[in-house]
């Protein structure tokens, strides 16, 4: 039987109802009265937007309503509730609510000394975060939540059919990190099989016939000991009286195709889109009369579907006549927006093109009707998909001088003129700065009031000028701010920008923004991430007139903030009609137009951040020297076209980074400043192993959480950074930008900065 089905849908809601309810939790959570009544209308929202997403795939025609993929935060901290591993180190009460503990989890603890938030990074090569468990020798597993079983008897109260969805064991374990030198967590395994067992029979006694247990590790390199736990697992496993639909995505299956062919699951799930190379081999080496899962919808994109491809995928040798096939996304839908109805002002053309969460269910469930009725069955959803195949090869899409332009890129394009003692020696005698100095990665508060001056600009409510003026005066007040702190690099705080990728497409051709097309990137934390359509270029400059007023403001350096070509390709809709290597070409090189013209507008400090460096590194090793041979080469020909006194400075966080140190060195910035408060500085290892070679700034205060960190405890960081980094190259900052925190707690948090980086100095010349 042909069935469809999804592996998760977005949680913010079609208009982001989950993030309001959250952030007005948070806000009234913060208050000095211990009584709470948002955290009611929280759990409400919850419930009326699980509902809604339901009944939108039941509509769509899935044969299942897939449960267990909502979060208040994060999937993963709610399997941390789910199997009982909260850190001890929380101190939690047995009477404190279950909710009030997931979030002091997440967002960090200001009752106990130990709250500091749990680590975040991204969930493979997403833009998406999760939050880190925490294992130890003693940690110990409990079944510690209901909430997922009360959102089966939501769904079954519906009247809907669930697929239960659940983080793997494995996967769970893996994604984790050890707390204890020498302690292997993969050593926890037969402590936790127990209450995934319980977890399982409590489902089925719920009436859940399916459960879609995801094991995208499986897309990994994994180690031996890793990928034979597996089969030790899901033996466990299918002693429980339920289908397992053992779900993997992200990457191909490729070295793991016969350990994952031999277990014991009822049914898999593949990604077509990423592992389309795996299909053959599985197709003939899983069992024909087990359900085989094919994800041939992009879970990552927006490009509307070739339907055609799809089909011919669907219809191959192995596949064709299959009985027990169901056809879905490549992987959750969490990762792209949630409607097109929103999209009223978006160019027509690009329009066509598109795909967001909710038509992504009817493409599956055209697929499944052509494969069921035929084609003739879905004749319009055939022929709408061959017209936009054809729309995306028109002249909108491709500028002929781009092309040359980066056809024409020589060998040193890419190149400083003169090594970095050289460079850091010119830059010294220019700046004169401290010993250990002090900076912040970018962005100041976001007030209410700049994103209503800013909405009314967009609406035509506020006149250019007024807007402009606005602008300076929170431009004035930052610097008013740093002045007061002390702080030795200033920044202007980016107060006329939304978001530091959809702020730079807003001026780039080839790239377009949405209305409503937001993601979820991590708690109630969403990005609105462009649509590189076509080639991209910069028609003109997009941040020097801001820089310039605030450096006119003054006597100390002011820092110019850009975007890297890397992160502005990661954390974009990417065409999928050229290679990626290109676009980042075209991006760096409209990046490198813009450091030219700061240069020529006198400022000497320009920031590049790239963040999704690292997140873009394919998932399996074979496959990294390609990419960061094209992803590190884009970045220097964006900063490389300046003088030895320019001082480049480059940010990444929130991602491991230690495996491809020697391609961070290759980037060449002069400095490097990166988060690493929240791994306890961990990070810094992986720059002694290496011996860094450039200045580094490692984040000294985790940004995303309201918590005022002491002197004392970032001096404690710095003195391990310090024990690790040369103390003349080490620099002092917080973890990211402060456009989410309130002026309050930031002007705090820098003060105690600030007063670290003077007690170092004290302390070490």
């Amino acid at each position: 039987m042909v069935c469809s089905h999804i592996l998760g849908f977005p949680r913010m809601g079609a208009q982001r109802e989950l993030k309001s309810a959250l952030e007005t939790y948070w806000k009234s959570a913060s208050e000095p009265d211990d009584t709470n009544p948002d955290l009611e209308k929280l759990v409400e929202m919850g419930k009326q937007l699980r509902a809604a997403h339901w009944a939108l795939q039941k509509k769509a025609g899935q044969d299942w309503v897939t449960v267990g993929d909502f979060a208040y935060y994060d999937h993963v901290l709610n399997h941390i509730q789910l199997l009982g591993c909260e850190p001890a180190r929380f101190g939690f009460k047995k009477d404190t609510p279950e909710l009030e503990r997931y979030f002091a989890m997440a967002r960090g603890s200001l009752t106990v000394e130990s709250g500091q938030a749990m680590s975040m990074t991204k969930w493979f090569d997403t833009n998406y975060h999760y939050i880190v468990p925490e294992f130890f020798p003693e940690t110990c597993f409990a079944l510690s939540s209901e909430r997922l079983f009360d959102e089966v008897k939501e769904a079954k109260a519906l009247g809907y059919p669930v697929k239960a969805v659940l983080l793997g064991p494995v996967s769970f374990l893996y994604l984790g990190r050890e707390k204890a030198d020498g302690f292997d967590r993969l050593s926890l395994l037969p402590k936790l099989l127990p209450v995934y067992r319980q977890i399982l029979s409590r489902l089925h006694a719920e009436g859940v016939e399916w459960i879609q247990i995801d094991e995208p590790v499986l897309g990994l390199d994994i180690e031996d000991k890793w990928l034979a736990a597996f089969r030790d697992v899901y033996q466990e496993l299918s002693r429980e009286p339920v289908k397992l639909l053992l779900t993997t995505y992200f990457s191909s299956l490729a070295g793991h195709i016969d350990t994952v062919c031999s277990l014991p699951v009822a049914g898999l799930h593949v990604d077509a889109i990423r592992g389309a190379e795996d299909l053959k081999e599985i197709a003939t080496k899983w069992p024909a009369d087990r359900i085989l899962s094919v994800g041939v919808i992009d879970g990552r994109n927006i490009w509307k579907a070739d339907l055609d491809k799809a089909l011919a995928v669907l219809r191959s040798p192995g596949l064709a006549g299959r009985q027990n096939l169901w056809v879905a996304p490549s992987c959750s839908l969490l990762h792209v927006p949630f409607s097109l109805d929103a999209e009223t002002k978006m160019d027509l053309r690009l329009k066509q093109c598109l795909a967001f969460a909710v038509e992504k269910l009817e493409e599956i469930h055209a697929l499944k009707d052509a494969l069921v009725k035929g084609d003739a069955a879905v004749a319009d959803a055939l022929e709408s998909s061959r017209r936009t195949v054809e729309l995306r090869k028109g002249d909108w899409v491709h500028n002929a001088q781009v092309a040359k332009r980066v056809n024409a890129l020589g060998e040193g394009i890419d190149r400083r003129k003169s090594p970095f003692d050289v460079r850091q020696a010119l830059q010294r005698k220019r700046f004169r700065l401290p010993a250990f100095p002090t900076t912040t990665i970018g962005s100041f508060p976001q007030t209410q009031k700049i994103r209503s001056a800013r909405a009314a600009f967009k609406r035509g409510a506020m006149s250019e000028a007024d807007y402009r003026q606005s602008m300076q005066d929170e431009i004035a007040y930052c610097i008013e701010q740093q002045e007061k702190l002390g702080l030795d690099v200033f920044v202007h705080g980016e107060p006329e920008r939304n978001d530091m990728v959809e702020y730079f497409s807003e001026f780039l051709e080839g790239m377009a923004m949405t209305v409503n097309g937001w993601v979820q990137s991590y708690g109630s934390r969403c990005v609105k991430p462009p649509v590189i359509y076509g080639d991209v270029s910069r028609p003109k400059a997009m941040t020097v007139e801001w820089t310039k007023f605030a450096q006119s403001l003054t006597d100390k350096p002011v820092k110019a903030m850009l975007t890297g070509p890397i992160t502005i390709l990661q954390w974009s809709f990417v065409r999928d009609d050229e290679k990626r290597s290109v676009v980042a070409d075209q991006i760096a090189l409209a990046i490198r137009d813009e450091v030219a013209d700061l240069e020529k507008a006198g400022i000497g400090i320009i920031q590049i951040d790239e963040p999704g460096l690292r997140e873009g590194l394919p998932l399996r090793r074979r496959n990294w020297r390609e990419y960061l041979d094209w992803a590190c080469r884009a970045f220097r020909i964006a900063s490389s076209g300046v003088e030895d006194d320019t001082q480049i400075h480059t940010h990444m966080c929130y991602a491991e980074f230690n495996d491809i140190m020697p391609d961070i060195a290759s980037l060449d910035a002069d400095v490097i400043t990166l988060e690493a408060s929240r791994g306890d500085m961990t990070l810094l290892k992986g720059f002694k192993d290496f011996s860094y070679p450039n200045e580094i700034g490692p984040g000294v205060y985790d940004i995303h959480s309201p918590r005022v960190p002491s002197v004392a405890e970032m001096v404690g960081l710095l003195k391990q950074a310090a024990r690790v980094i040369p103390a003349d190259r080490l620099w002092v900052n917080p973890d990211c930008g402060l456009k989410t925190r309130q002026w309050k707690e930031t002007y705090e948090a820098l003060d105690n900065m600030v007063k670290s980086a003077r007690l170092m100095r004290e302390t070490v010349y």
